[in-house]
């Protein structure tokens, strides 16, 4: 009898199995004639919701997903990879892990990447433990910049290592009061953007800007690179003396002073502070009148390429030294500033 039973109760419990297999398989077809009713007669448009049904037949009932067709089956199971990964994230969204990293230290990282192209991430993770950043290396690697396997450094590096070694030269005119024209040559350092020498004549020859040239630099003080134009003033006699002191020279491209601009930056100072409010009377007044410049400019004036600092450095002073006492400079055009020393 128990058998007999048993064996009723298991015909009866297969076949609400395969009706509530049949209803859900109709239900699965309604849905997608719904789901092309719905976007007709454009290409099939499902929700979040028709991929989460689709999704959990495959998951539960694979047999049944045999009759979804608007879907192939490689997308639901992307579908439901995807669910998956959805899942996990937002289940281990609030667990434990590294904590994030401040902006302000992110932002320091790529700053010291950017800065040294040479540097890994071992020299920057030591420069930020010295700086009081508890971080590991692996953290630092992660925030910094993608970058070649081969970095090199940028120009401005190239040319501020060189610049102790270079010098470059120009003329500027200057009319005098009898309407004749001088021609200053100007020789400036691009070490710290210092006048070495000017020269001043109303015939300018090759010869006369050789003998400029040994005046600016004396015995061994002669730079490596000399920057000049290509004015007919540097001919052959200039070229040859050069070559004897062991400069190279760099000629500018034609019409392009802006590859000379250190010292067309110190010619247009020169005349906006001091030769565009003075009249020239002759060789001799306009030599007085630039060696106070000269002075003023390497000892006194500020300059903004060296963190307002002079070309020859001014020690700040202390408030607390005394009074301030005001001292001219190039006649009176300019003035220095001091405290009295007690």
């Amino acid at each position: 009898m128990t058998q007999i039973l048993r064996l009723l109760l298991s015909q009866f419990a297969l076949r609400l199995r395969s009706r509530a297999k049949l209803e859900l398989e109709n239900l699965v077809l309604r849905h997608q004639i719904e789901i092309l009713r719905r976007s007709a007669p454009k290409r099939a448009r499902l929700v979040r919701a028709d991929r989460f049904l689709f999704t959990l037949v495959l998951r539960l009932w694979s047999r049944i997903a045999q009759s979804i067709r608007i879907v192939h089956p490689k997308t639901l199971v992307r579908w439901h990879r995807e669910g998956f990964r959805i899942y996990w994230r937002w289940k281990s969204r609030s667990r434990g892990g590294r904590p994030n990293l401040g902006a302000e230290l992110r932002v320091l990282i790529r700053q010291m990447s950017s800065d040294n192209p040479l540097w890994g991430a071992p020299r920057i993770h030591g420069e930020l433990l010295k700086l009081g950043f508890e971080i590991s290396q692996a953290t630092v690697s992660k925030y910094m910049p993608r970058r070649p396997k081969d970095p090199d450094q940028r120009w401005k590096t190239f040319l501020r290592n060189h610049m102790d070694c270079t010098a470059s030269i120009d003329f500027l005119v200057v009319p005098t009061i009898t309407v004749k024209v001088l021609f200053v040559l100007i020789v400036l350092s691009h070490e710290r953007r210092r006048l070495v020498h000017f020269g001043i004549t109303a015939n300018p020859t090759a010869e006369w800007t050789a003998r400029q040239m040994t005046e600016a630099f004396p015995w061994d003080t002669a730079p490596r690179f000399l920057i000049r134009d290509r004015h007919p003033t540097y001919g052959r006699a200039f070229r040859e003396h050069i070559a004897a002191m062991a400069i190279t020279e760099v000629p500018t491209a034609p019409r392009s002073p802006w590859q000379n601009g250190y010292v067309e930056r110190v010619i247009g100072s020169a005349r906006r502070e001091c030769l565009d409010h003075v009249i020239a009377l002759n060789d001799c007044q306009l030599r007085r009148v630039l060696k106070s410049y000269l002075a003023y400019y390497n000892r006194t004036r500020t300059h903004l390429a060296l963190d307002k600092d002079a070309p020859e450095p001014r020690a700040p002073a202390n408030t607390n030294d005394g009074p301030i006492v005001i001292i001219p400079e190039v006649n009176g055009l300019h003035h220095r500033y001091e405290h009295l020393a007690a």
